[in-house]
């Protein structure tokens, strides 16, 4: 072992490295980061509409519930976090909360456009992301957030360009989405269910370095694999773009699927 760490440069991991958390495989070129990360320099675009409370209510896995009738999608550029690097993202999010224990955002989908935060949001967080396009653009006086996934832009939003600042607090007016729900599914290699959890975290440090609002536009096109066409626009509402800093760090588990049906 010896001559295989000085011809690599590491050390092989121990049994108790493998086990140890925060591990991530291939052991000499890590797949995920371990907790905190930090995200720096993101600019979101924010964009709430209503929606049919029948179609949230078919996307909620219980035993969580619906707190409202409002949907919204923050589509990021992440531009300097560690260890990914420079990536888009989209999250997709509904009022819910699990009586009694969380209130927060649940995520139906996410789409983004780096192979790392996808597995993080998978393996870590159980978060239902798939690889995706998502990007902001500023086109004259126009921001236009669109999300691209086969080919089809299955999102677009657009709001004016930086014409109302608002106050930091201002971004939240329908439900508390810095405390993100979600489901963690995860089977054992033999088929056998692993993990059956419902899951929260949120983030930290936060920083918001500026925030602003305006009447937004959203578009939905139908894919089969991003249906994000289920949450149906009835309404748009406000649209929010902003620019801030955060930390990932560690989450919790509100419920624990296999526990409670033994």
């Amino acid at each position: 072992m010896t001559g295989k760490s000085a011809r690599f440069g590491m050390t092989p991991p121990t049994v108790e490295d493998i086990v140890a958390p925060g591990f991530s495989t291939p052991w000499d070129a890590p797949m995920l980061p371990p907790f905190p990360f930090k995200f720096r320099d993101c600019a979101i675009m924010t964009l709430y509409w209503r929606t049919d409370p029948d179609a949230i209510d078919f996307l909620l896995p219980p035993p969580l519930k619906r707190t409202s009738d409002i949907a919204c999608a923050h589509i990021y550029q992440m531009n300097d976090p560690d260890w990914i690097g420079p990536y888009g993202e989209m999250n997709v999010m509904v009022g819910a909360e699990l009586p009694g224990k969380a209130k927060g955002g649940y995520s139906p989908y996410l789409a983004l456009s780096s192979d790392g935060g996808v597995v993080h949001g998978r393996e870590v967080h159980g978060q239902p992301k798939k690889l995706g396009n998502p990007q902001i653009e500023a086109r004259g006086d126009l921001l236009v957030g669109t999300v691209e996934r086969n080919g089809i832009d299955v999102l677009t939003g657009t709001m004016a360009y930086k014409q109302h600042a608002v106050e930091a607090s201002a971004i939240k007016p329908h439900f508390d989405f810095a405390t993100n729900i979600n489901l963690k599914a995860i089977d054992h290699i033999d088929g056998r269910p692993a993990i059956r959890q419902l899951t929260s975290r949120a983030l930290t440090d936060v920083v918001i370095h500026e925030a602003w609002a305006g009447p937004c536009t959203v578009e939905l096109r139908p894919n089969a694999q991003l249906p994000l066409f289920r949450l149906p626009v009835l309404e748009p509402l406000e649209g929010f773009f902003w620019r801030a800093d955060f930390t990932l760090i560690a989450g919790t588990i509100l419920h624990d699927y296999l526990e409670t049906s033994q």
